[in-house]
């Protein structure tokens, strides 16, 4: 069994309801939820000319390959409105992110684990930080408790 660390969000529509579908498509599609996060709200990062986005994590255990995995949660951004475009840090319904796949370093073209930006990004690591405290950044050799202390992200994380 594998553990699957998947970082969730959206800004557009209904994103409470989205979030819910895409944990129904992740259980059904992907493997057995062991945690889900608290649902946050952001200011959207990046271009913050936007809708403030909601965000949570959740993690399973799967059989899956991590290769399967990207093609899963792909798959449910698209069956959940996600249009994907070059431009980056836009409005989307949903964003499913691999953040962490058992400890595994894999870098490919179209697929980093750990996430590349994750220990910079408070509005994945609050959640995280819910979820898995504990859990060892398999690049950084340290805990998810101390990224979040160390985080030097200023934008405010609120709990839903």
């Amino acid at each position: 069994m594998n553990t699957l660390v998947l970082g969730l969000g959206g800004n557009k529509g209904d994103v409470k309801t989205t979030l819910k579908l895409a944990e129904q498509f992740i259980l059904e599609e992907l493997g057995e939820i062991k945690s889900i996060s608290s649902i946050y709200k952001t200011a959207a990062w990046g271009n913050t000319n936007q809708p403030d986005f909601l965000n949570m994590v959740l993690i399973l255990d799967t059989k899956e390959k991590v290769e399967f995995c990207l093609k899963k949660v792909l798959n449910i951004e698209q069956k959940l409105g996600r249009i994907r475009t070059e431009e980056k840090w836009i409005e989307r319904t949903i964003d499913i992110d691999i953040l962490f796949y058992n400890q595994q370093i894999i870098e490919h073209d179209d697929l980093k684990v750990p996430h590349p930006f994750l220990h910079k990004r408070k509005f994945v690591l609050i959640p995280l930080n819910e979820v898995a405290p504990k859990f060892i950044h398999p690049i950084f050799n340290t805990s998810i408790e101390i990224l979040l202390k160390k985080c030097t992200d200023e934008l405010d994380v609120q709990k839903v």
